[in-house]
Order: C-alpha cells, then sequence, then structure tokens
C-alpha cells in the first residue's frame, strides 16, 4: 500500500556525494524504516541513542567511531538530537577520513540541533527532510483518506478513522510531553496543548501573536518563541510574504499551516470524511493539504504567498530556475479565473498560474485582455500535480 522506494534511491545518491548527510524530519514520518533500509543492504554500524546498548556502546565514541571509519563502513546514528556533544568529535572524524558516506545521522529538526550541527560540522553536513506520505506514494488509499488521515504512516494504516485519530493524539501528546522539553522548550503540557489549538484556528491565515499571547497570558515574543520553535520542528508551516516595490500596501506576516492535515482535524474535533466535507473549515484545510502535496511535488528553491491590503493575493509563489509560477488552491468543481488571479499576473510577472482544484480534468483558462501575453493559465486537478513538474521544474 505504501511505496517509498523513490527515498531510498534518492538517499543513497546524496550519501554517495556526501561525507556526511543529515536525515531530518518530523517524528514518525519513516526516517528509522528507511535509515535502517539503507544499513542492512550497506552494511552500516547502526546506533539508536535511545537504545541503552548504543548509549553504551558511544561512551568512548572516538575509539569506537574512528575504528568503525577504518574499516570503510558508514556510521547511522538515530536520535542524534540526544548528543549534541558528538558534534564536534564528528568533525575531527570527517576531516580525517575523507570518503564520501561516512556518517548519516537522523534527527527531528529543532533550533538547537541545527545551531549544533551548523557550528560544529559547517561545509561538512548535508541535509536531506523527509515529511509525511505524499499521494503519488499511497496507492490504494486514495485522496480522501490522505486528506482526512494525514500522512504519518500509521495514522494511515491504522483500522479505522476513529483509530487514526487516538494514535494522533497520543502522537501530539508525546511531542508536547517528552520531545518538546528533550529538545529544548520547556513549557507545561496544559499550555503548549491550548496553544496548539490555537494554532489549529489560524491555520490557512495570517499570523498574529496579539490573540495567542493574550489567551496564554504570555508575551508576544514567548508566543513567537513557541511557534518557531515548532516550525523547527517540521510540524508546522510559516509561509513568508513575498512584497516589492508595487506602490501597493502588502502584507507582511506569514502564513501559518498545520502541515499535517491528520493532525490539523484531530485538533478540530474531526474523525470521518462527512464530518470534515461538512466542517465550515473544510476549505481552510484543503488548502494546506494542497500545498503541501504541490511543495512536495515542486521541490521550489523558495516559496511565498502574496497578499495586498487591498484584498487581493496569491496562495503560493514559487520561484525555481529564475521563474515565478504562482498556484491558487481552490475547492471548487470548476474554477475560473478571479479579479485576484489576474492582479497577480500583472503586478507579479507570473510565468506561470495554476489552479489546482478537486476534479478530475485538466484545462485552459483564458486570461482577460490586458494581462501579460503567452503566460500559462490552468486549472490542474490535486492528483495530477506532475503536470507541474513537467512544465516547468
Amino acid at each position: 500500500m505504501i511505496d517509498r522506494s523513490h527515498l531510498f534511491h534518492v538517499l543513497t545518491d546524496r550519501l554517495a556525494e556526501s561525507r556526511a548527510l543529515a536525515l531530518l524530519g518530523a517524528r514518525q514520518v519513516g526516517k528509522t524504516t528507511l535509515a535502517r533500509s539503507y544499513a542492512r543492504s550497506h552494511d552500516c554500524a547502526y546506533f539508536d541513542l535511545e537504545d541503552p546498548q548504543s548509549l553504551e556502546s558511544l561512551v568512548q565514541p572516538l575509539a569506537m567511531l574512528d575504528g568503525l571509519l577504518a574499516q570503510g563502513r558508514t556510521v547511522v546514528i538515530d536520535e542524534v538530537q540526544r548528543r549534541t556533544d558528538l558534534f564536534p568529535l564528528l568533525r575531527t572524524l570527517i576531516d580525517r577520513h575523507a570518503r564520501a558516506a561516512q556518517f548519516l545521522l537522523l534527527g527531528s529538526t529543532s533550533p538547537v540541533l541545527m545551531q549544533k550541527s551548523s557550528e560544529s560540522l559547517a561545509g561538512r553536513l548535508s541535509l536531506l527532510s523527509i515529511g509525511g506520505l505524499a499521494l503519488a506514494e499511497v496507492s490504494g488509499a486514495g485522496v480522501s483518506r490522505l486528506w482526512l488521515r494525514g500522512g504519518y504512516p500509521r495514522a494511515i494504516l491504522a483500522g479505522s478513522p476513529r483509530a487514526a485519530m487516538r494514535w494522533l493524539r497520543d502522537y501530539l501528546s508525546l511531542v508536547i510531553e517528552r520531545d518538546m522539553p528533550l529538545l529544548g522548550l520547556s513549557v507545561a503540557a496544559p499550555v503548549m496543548q491550548r496553544f496548539w489549538r490555537l494554532l489549529a484556528h489560524f491555520h490557512a491565515q495570517t499570523w498574529n501573536a496579539a490573540e495567542p499571547a493574550r489567551s496564554l497570558g504570555v508575551s508576544e515574543p514567548t508566543v513567537r518563541k513557541y511557534l518557531d520553535f515548532i516550525t523547527g520542528l517540521e510540524l508546522v508551516r510559516q509561509l513568508p510574504p513575498w512584497h516589492e516595490n508595487l506602490g501597493k500596501r502588502q502584507v507582511k506576516a506569514p502564513k501559518i499551516y498545520i502541515r499535517d492535515s491528520g493532525l490539523l482535524h484531530y485538533l478540530w474535533g474531526i474523525s470521518d470524511s462527512d464530518a470534515l466535507w461538512q466542517h465550515p473549515k473544510s476549505g481552510a484545510s484543503w488548502e494546506g493539504f494542497a500545498l503541501e502535496q504541490v511543495l512536495h511535488v515542486a521541490q521550489p528553491d523558495e516559496a511565498y504567498f502574496w497578499a495586498t491590503h487591498a484584498g487581493a493575493e496569491l496562495d503560493l509563489l514559487m520561484f525555481k530556475h529564475g521563474l515565478r509560477v504562482g498556484v491558487e488552491f481552490k475547492r471548487v468543481d470548476a474554477p475560473k479565473m478571479t479579479a485576484s488571479m489576474h492582479i497577480a499576473l500583472q503586478d507579479l510577472k507570473l510565468d506561470a498560474l495554476y489552479v489546482v482544484y478537486p476534479g478530475e480534468r485538466r484545462y485552459t483558462l483564458m486570461p482577460r485582455d490586458g494581462t501579460p501575453s503567452g503566460v500559462q493559465v490552468q486549472a490542474i486537478p490535486l492528483t495530477d500535480l506532475e503536470h507541474i513538474r513537467a512544465d516547468w521544474c
């Protein structure tokens, strides 16, 4: 049902060209499964820093790791955020053994981990981030199941939607009560639970720290710290605003998305497809879900949203190979050109504009007179996103 073989090939290729590679992503997206598969096929030495036996093996890490590298083996260290003190030693060993694929490091990203690795392994460590399951990886489950349950493999494979939501509840509790304090943010669990529900309220909206700060009884900088930390765990996406000199007042606060739609639906109290379609914020959920799918396929160099205080907006502005490509997300049967799309085409000088919708037919939309000529505007089904990659990526 789940085929992630393409990630194995990506990991193999990246290790072949890197002396050290960090495999990053949120907890339970499949990092360990992928790394263990690579380790078995390449005779790697595997250390799991949540395993007491592995921790015991690294009591004297220099002798252990230096000996393994001398044998030509790749060393895999899982949950590396538990031993950030190893990073200076890894730098020494990487410089001592000049070959590719020396270390594969796994960890949930966080500001602390990224700071430690960048300080000690600058110029030596490559990064590969993986997320939850995408449409192309889930055969037989379909769009509706992936949208409702999100991309965590265990949620997708749960026996029922309610079982999936119970797993997501336990997952979030584990993140709040164990992972966040371990990674450097100690906040009382009830406070952080409330903050998560406030984030769910802001999903697909521009961020305003004043309301969460008042609700939690903390300062706006403190709320910003919470948001940045959770973003560092790759659980929330802050989509930055794009602004340039257009003679118009433009929005300069980021838009907030909970990256996994299943986690969002748990926070909203949604446990089945009928409730999801009838929910008043169903469109916002679909926008965030479709956004993650597009970014997974397109892999842009940079991604933004754009909006003016007069009401014009573009859900997603992507830059790649010097091109500007806009994307709108419409949960309607047959999307049409809107005033905002015309303004975005003119003001942002887009090279292409796609309207992603939940239909089945790809067709061209006709801009009105005055829009830049030769610009491609197409409605694209969510299940047909490979056309975006084929057209311009």
